[in-house]
């Protein structure tokens, strides 16, 4: 069997053989163990939606009758098809869409510029007020929406404008869970970009506004996209605050819209219930599966570039 020396650190020391057979047994092992715990990752996190689309294939008898709960003996569309023709289903589903695109347009304008000054435009108290920032993303939503609620009661005594029970409300709620992380994001990742550019830049006579929009945003494009992904994510999916905010059937966005509309007392439509989830899972799986690698890439930034 093929072996090297390695001298070691002592030069006149006896040198130790070193095996490539013992290398290679060693690295096979570990890809043996990797695999096999990736194989049950991936095993444990898919029986789920599997789960939901084998139910949401089955008719209201099947699901009854719990045979074989991984079996579809007669598999039908008629639980998508009733969803998809549904008024009431479409009014979600066009809640959440005009809900998320309008956060994800606040806290990216807010995000940006809130994380170039941050990280550029160095002030007194500018990496504290950016801890800050973060911290508060730490905030649970179960200890916000009860002063949240009290807020928009007193601003409608004293204005008269009713922002409780309508998508709206939701809308001025969602970026106070997306602006801190995604501008904690955006601060890694412009931290990141090499101060010379800042400093050609203002040698050329660009101004603050000139460098973000031509500098920093190009180049921080994985970030934003990154940041961007989170906050469409976190206002699509969001649940406790539109259960709290809206009631109205023509308010409702889609993850309260399944729930409440498709339980009715003990009685659950177990079948429409999952194809709804599925249908409202396609948007955010569909943004990661085409933006995967920016994702990653913005996350990352701040822990691999100086």
């Amino acid at each position: 069997m093929a072996t090297m020396t390695n001298p070691g650190t002592d030069p006149g020391g006896p040198t130790r053989p070193v095996r490539y057979g013992s290398i290679q047994k060693n690295r096979r092992q570990a890809m043996v163990l990797s695999y096999f715990f990736l194989v049950l990752f991936v095993i444990f996190f898919l029986m789920p939606p599997v789960y939901m689309l084998l139910t949401g294939l089955k008719s209201s008898g099947e699901i009854a009758e719990a045979a074989n709960p991984w079996w579809v003996f007669s598999p039908t569309l008629d639980n998508f098809k009733a969803l998809l023709t549904s008024p009431q289903f479409l009014t979600f589903f066009w809640n959440s869409t005009v809900v998320a695109v309008l956060v994800v347009a606040i806290t990216m304008v807010v995000s940006v510029l809130a994380a170039f000054a941050l990280s550029r435009m160095k002030f007194w108290g500018s990496t504290t007020l950016a801890t800050g920032v973060f911290l508060c993303y730490l905030i649970p939503d179960t200890l916000l929406f009860i002063p949240l609620f009290k807020m928009f009661a007193i601003f409608h005594q004293v204005t008269g404008i009713q922002l409780l029970n309508s998508w709206v409300a939701l809308v001025v709620i969602y970026p106070t869970l997306t602006v801190p992380f995604c501008t904690w994001i955006m601060i890694g990742y412009f931290a990141s970009i090499p101060k010379e550019l800042d400093e050609a830049a203002l040698i050329d006579g660009a101004n603050y506004i000139q460098m973000l929009t031509r500098i920093f945003i190009p180049v921080a494009l994985p970030g934003i996209i990154a940041a961007t992904i989170f906050a469409f994510t976190v206002a699509w999916a969001q649940f406790l605050y539109p259960l709290a905010f809206t009631t109205s059937t023509d308010q409702l966005v889609l993850p309260v819209g399944i729930v409440t509309t498709l339980i009715k007392g003990d009685v659950f439509n177990w079948g429409q219930i999952m194809a709804g989830a599925l249908i409202a899972a396609a948007p955010p799986l569909i943004i990661y599966a085409f933006l995967m690698d920016y994702y990653i890439a913005g996350l990352t930034a701040g822990a691999t570039k100086g």
